[in-house]
């Protein structure tokens, strides 16, 4: 297979895992941030306690960290990989006109855990939809991005969000 050739698909265009064995095994790390945008009666609802379906924040680092360990269930071609670490942070924005979300996820692997830490973003986010549906429904996630990775033959790093 030449270098031009898409990784995940054999020479008959056939859909396949990478083969991962002859990498190094490396620290790899990975982040990824997210926001929602929502109402300011809905951000009021969160910092004063009165979310019907309770804290949306705790629920959301749940759904994150359980979705950074399913990837590999959820995006057909990921590797499944024993993470090290998923840190999720989780803020109402100054402006209370949106919730962001932080995730950092680390390994001791053969590949990168970019898809994991964007998974466990996205899953917080929705769960963050999930638990203030009744309140708002108009709430638009996005844009959720990888801000950093290293630890494989390249290191990233996002330039500053607008």
């Amino acid at each position: 297979m030449s270098d031009e050739s898409p990784s995940h698909y054999d020479e008959h265009g056939r859909a396949r895992m990478v083969d991962i064995g002859g990498k190094s095994v490396t620290v790899r790390v990975a982040s990824a941030e997210g926001r929602i945008s929502l109402a300011p009666e809905t951000a009021m609802a969160i910092t004063t306690g009165r979310v019907p379906k309770g804290n949306p924040f705790e629920a959301a680092r749940l759904a994150g960290i359980a979705a950074a360990k399913k990837t590999s269930d959820l995006i057909p071609l990921c590797h499944p990989l024993r993470l090290n670490s998923v840190e999720i942070d989780i803020a109402l924005a100054e402006d209370a006109a949106a919730i962001n979300v932080w995730v950092k996820v680390s390994a001791d692997e053969r590949t990168g855990v970019e898809m994991e830490a964007l998974t466990a973003c996205s899953v917080a986010l929705l769960t963050i939809y999930d638990m203030l549906k009744a309140l708002d429904h108009s709430m638009v996630i996005g844009p959720i991005r990888l801000v950093s990775k290293s630890g494989g033959k390249a290191d990233y790093t996002a330039p500053p969000a607008p």
